[in-house]
């Protein structure tokens, strides 16, 4: 009200209804385990070495008891702090210390203790600190909430002159009439979360939880919660650091269950690859090579096969049933975050792949890990990382820039972690190579056998098992390569083809999209003359889709006849650089094209599929080095048979790791975090089914890929 006169305004008090404490209580919080855990964090902020929490039946009431062995309160805390909503106590006391060792507490928000009103009708605490006198607080939540002023809303706090506490110092809380029945299932979900509750990183080894239930007999069961020791030996393991640029530096480590053999590596991801991945796409494109703001952090993070034969390897290796590694890995399964050794998320089964890596997993389910194959954990720190903090109800971690970074950079080492993990799946399962897999369909062997048996006088019926073993190698090879073709037919197709054509058709829809919005933002007769610019630039890119889809249209064919065309090698080399426009001009790269004209045998949609996946791969690579140190060389020459032409494309990109040169035409190999590792190898296979080879060299700077591929006037038909 604008006109209202200042000097009237009558100052009004803002109030709560006691009500708030019950809908804080059930609502705050939404699951009962994550409601216990909070109690036994509370507990950890206390210093405790110690918790016990029991669930038993007394006088026909369930109750549940958490008790601990730490500092206590005294009347003081309990006025000040603990009947203090949303109090800061926590955020002004950081640090508590015992027996000269300090912890830092993982609480923030002071709303912890009113997971209490969800779990029961009525509590009883008890507490005592060394040199104070034992107390007793008796709260009623329901009576609490049927009040009509939260300024008159109290509790009873008396002096206890005797104590059922197991030592000197400590607090008990005695939850009565339980809301949730607490069967089996449940029971069991609590004891995992307990279980998972404190960092395996080794940040807090003074902490232990004990779970007690009470048996049909009314024998008290108490066991000692603990990370089950299987886990310390996974097939796939990935542990490292991530410093406070978002740079990722790791160990992966491969140790086969059945076998002894072995592998480490040495895993490196700078945070602008990140950056620029599918999992992590900035608005601002300026900000490419920005430093991450998430924070440090550690990680470790272990996967195993879950098949049938991979439990069994587990099973027969370590003496152990197969429900039972099943059952482990499933309760602890997931990504793990702890913050100052105490876990942090997830705190339910409903938070499990709060990462998003089931669904992640959908678009390519043979290589990518899901939840239940993985036991992951992550350890942050308040003061490192003070941008990754959790919702109020433990549930989630709040949205913010810094934990799309965090969340970002997570994904990109589990994507480590999956390169890595199936190229030990390819090596150790015997994989045949291709090469090696053809040379089976060779009879030389069988008739240097047959031919040894005629020598030495054997009869034909003795040739028989040569020749049945000559079959099975024939049968099996021939599965193989057909189990190979529709593999690679159909990556080749949704991976190169496919992101070939929506690139372009994205690049080329722009120019449209903003020739028709403008036209159309305007009435008929007021529409002003046409741009030149803006027509030309729409039938350009009409005419750029028409031909794009000339050329590949016929590979969708029945009728499609390898090697029915023939094009020039240098036109082809120049039309994918003008489909790569864009990428090239922004990320200002320079290029030199032959000005011969050689022609090719080969038609030239499957030469351009070849030309693209590796000017895609420069492109990509390109954008890691100095702006005026990228550099893109294209080179025609005759190759050694005079057959054949020779090409030779050459970036000046950070080159190929060593170890990753006699691999990197595997299916699946890459080192794009959101790649799908099957572009050089779909170009590999097309200049194969031309009877050239692709090669990679080593060269002092940057990266060089050789193909050769036959000359028209030797094999062609006509253009």
């Amino acid at each position: 009200m604008p006109n209202a006169d200042r000097n009237s305004a009558t100052p009004v008090h803002l109030r709560m209804h006691p009500r708030v404490f019950a809908a804080l209580g059930a609502d705050l919080v939404t699951n009962d385990v994550v409601a216990v855990i909070e109690l036994v964090k509370n507990s950890y902020d206390a210093y405790a070495k110690e918790v016990w929490v029991r669930l038993g039946v007394e006088v026909g009431e369930a109750y549940m008891e958490i008790e601990d062995d730490g500092h206590g309160m005294t009347e003081e805390v309990i006025r000040d702090a603990w009947c203090l909503v949303a109090t800061p106590y926590k955020e002004l006391h950081r640090e508590v210390v015992r027996d000269g060792a300090t912890r830092r507490v993982s609480g923030q928000k002071g709303l912890g203790r009113l997971s209490v009103g969800r779990l029961g009708q009525r509590l009883t605490l008890l507490t005592k600190a060394e040199g104070h006198p034992c107390l007793q607080v008796d709260v009623d939540w329901a009576e609490l909430a049927a009040g009509d002023d939260i300024g008159n809303s109290t509790v009873n706090l008396r002096r206890r002159t005797n104590t059922t506490l197991r030592r000197n110092s400590g607090t008990l809380l005695r939850i009565h009439a339980l809301e949730s029945p607490w069967d089996d299932d449940q029971r069991e979900e609590l004891k995992e979360n307990l279980e998972r509750l404190i960092s395996p990183f080794g940040d807090v080894d003074d902490f232990k939880v004990h779970f007690a239930t009470t048996a049909d007999d009314g024998e008290q069961i108490e066991t000692t919660i603990s990370s089950p020791s299987f886990l310390t030996t996974p097939k796939y393991w990935i542990s490292g650091r991530v410093d406070d640029r978002g740079d990722v530096n790791a160990l992966y480590k491969y140790h086969a269950i059945a076998t002894d053999d072995q592998r480490d590596q040495r895993v490196t991801v700078p945070w602008h690859r990140i950056h620029r991945s599918a999992d992590f796409r900035p608005v601002p494109a300026g900000e490419l090579g920005a430093v991450a703001s998430c924070g440090p952090f550690s990680f470790d993070i272990r996967a195993w096969d879950i098949s049938r034969e991979g439990v069994r390897e587990v099973a027969d290796r370590y003496g152990i049933q197969r429900s039972h590694i099943r059952a482990t890995i499933q309760a602890n399964k997931g990504i793990s975050v702890y913050r100052d050794g105490v876990l942090v998320l997830p705190k339910s089964d409903g938070a499990l792949d709060w990462l998003g890596l089931d669904l992640r997993r959908v678009s390519r389910v043979g290589d990518r890990l899901s939840t239940n194959q993985l036991v992951g954990y992550v350890s942050i720190s308040a003061d490192g990382n003070p941008g990754i903090k959790d919702t109020s109800d433990r549930e989630r971690l709040a949205v913010s820039p810094e934990v799309r970074e965090f969340q970002a950079i997570l994904k990109a080492i589990i994507g480590e972690l999956e390169k890595e993990r199936d190229q030990d799946r390819i090596k150790y399962s015997k994989e045949t190579p291709m090469e090696d897999l053809l040379v089976a369909v060779s009879a030389t062997d069988a008739i240097r056998d047959v031919r040894q048996l005629a020598e030495a006088g054997g009869s034909a019926r003795k040739a028989i098992p040569v020749l049945r073993r000559l079959h099975k190698s024939l049968v099996d090879t021939r599965k193989n390569i057909e189990r190979r073709f529709v593999y690679y037919s159909r990556l080749a197709t949704i991976g190169t083809v496919a992101h070939m054509l929506v690139h372009e058709i994205r690049n080329r829809t722009t120019a449209i999209g903003r020739f028709l919005r403008l036209f159309g933002r305007t009435k008929a007769a007021s529409r002003p003359p046409l741009r030149r610019s803006s027509l030309k630039a729409a039938k350009d890119s009409v005419a750029a889709l028409e031909r794009l889809a000339d050329v590949f249209s016929p590979l969708a064919s029945r009728s499609f006849k390898r090697g029915s065309r023939t094009c020039v090698l240098e036109e082809r080399i120049d039309a994918c650089l003008r489909l790569q426009q864009a990428d090239l001009r922004q990320r200002k790269i320079a290029y030199s094209i032959p000005e011969t004209k050689t022609a090719v045998a080969v038609h030239p949609a499957e030469l351009d599929a070849v030309i693209l996946n590796l000017v895609s791969n420069s492109i990509y690579w390109l954008a890691e080095v100095e702006a005026n140190n990228r550099r893109l060389e294209f080179q025609v020459e005759v190759s050694s048979d005079p057959t054949k032409v020779s090409v030779r494309i050459t970036d000046t990109g950070p080159g190929i790791e060593p170890e990753d040169m006699e691999r990197v035409f595997w299916p699946g190999v890459t080192r794009k975090p959101d790649g799908i590792g099957m572009g050089l190898t779909v170009a590999a296979e097309l200049v194969a089914a031309h009877g050239g080879r692709m090669a990679v060299e080593g060269i002092e700077v940057g990266a060089s890929f050789t193909f050769d591929l036959p000359l028209a006037h030797f094999g062609g038909s006509g253009a």
